[in-house]
């Protein structure tokens, strides 16, 4: 059986079809739908196959997420390549399952320049070294976990995640709408840059619905709470490994509407600023258990 990193490198290894045309695999973690950082991170490598130049990496993706993904078949990615200028590229990405499109993604790619640079200040935390993993609380406190969710919350994972707040499973007392998080790849990846761009991408995708829902003292398992990622946007500013320690944090100013929007910000463990995310999502409440939607089982 392959360990959770082998997983999501797989994730990563699109199968060509033709021409700016590739199919991925899925990975069932749970949800019952594909999770929407898969179809984010996929995205991503299918548009830099596309990128001739290799000098050239991602610095900013903007997706809609438009259907649920259907696990039981592959998704095909169908690459235009919109501009290839002399320092930057672009690219656009539909997903494809079923003849229809399950998400959208625009990705920006610009060579390599030294110019003018600063940062804000990486939050004073606690390092992950003094720190519990989330798959070890979750593990302990598994009796707090409804029986048919219990062997999906306390799978292993393909990212390893070690919260800094305190963290109790199913705890719904109203909490202010920031965390903190230390998380990396639970196994080494390779050394080509648009892997560790895309696994921070898959990650990117957690926690933040979660961090809207903290000052009502709800969580996206709710019977009566639809959750799901409307759009997502993502911007890297520096080089990093994703299996090397990150800290995001993660903040929501609003939610109204039945939308609920974060944003995160991701550090290196020296303090580089490396990358930015923003989503809104839907925080529908009242609605019929039966119909609820959780696309983030592990959020």
């Amino acid at each position: 059986m392959p360990s959770p990193s082998d997983a999501i490198t797989a994730l990563l290894e699109l199968e060509p079809l033709e021409r700016n045309i590739y199919r991925g695999r899925n990975r069932d973690i749970g949800s019952g739908r594909i999770f929407g950082g898969q179809v984010l991170g996929q995205a991503l490598v299918a548009a830099r196959h596309t990128i001739e130049e290799e000098d050239r990496e991602a610095h900013s993706l903007h997706g809609y997420f438009i259907l649920e993904g259907d696990l039981s078949i592959p998704v095909v990615y169908f690459v235009d390549r919109t501009r290839d200028g002399r320092s930057f590229a672009t690219r656009r990405v539909t997903a494809i399952q079923h003849g229809r499109a399950i998400f959208t993604l625009s990705a920006s790619f610009h060579r390599t320049e030294t110019a003018l640079s600063h940062q804000s200040e990486m939050p004073d935390v606690p390092p992950p070294d003094d720190l519990v993993s989330e798959l070890d609380i979750l593990r302990e406190h598994s009796d707090r976990i409804p029986e048919h969710l219990r062997a999906v919350l306390t799978q292993d994972r393909p990212m390893e995640y070690r919260p800094v707040e305190p963290y109790v499973p199913f705890d719904r007392t109203p909490r202010p709408p920031v965390r903190h998080i230390w998380l990396r790849a639970s196994d080494p990846l390779d050394d080509d840059p648009v892997h560790h761009q895309a696994a921070l991408a898959y990650a990117s995708d957690y926690g933040i619905l979660s961090t809207a829902l903290q000052p009502h003292g709800r969580t996206v398992r709710d019977p009566d709470l639809m959750a799901a990622s409307l759009d997502h946007s993502l911007w890297f500013h520096r080089p990093f490994r994703a299996d090397e320690w990150l800290l995001y944090r993660i903040e929501s100013p609003v939610a109204h509407g039945a939308r609920g929007f974060g944003r995160g910000a991701f550090y290196a463990r020296g303090g580089e600023f490396v990358a930015s995310s923003a989503q809104e999502g839907l925080l529908r409440t009242g609605i019929r258990p039966r119909r609820k939607a959780n696309p983030h089982p592990h959020a």
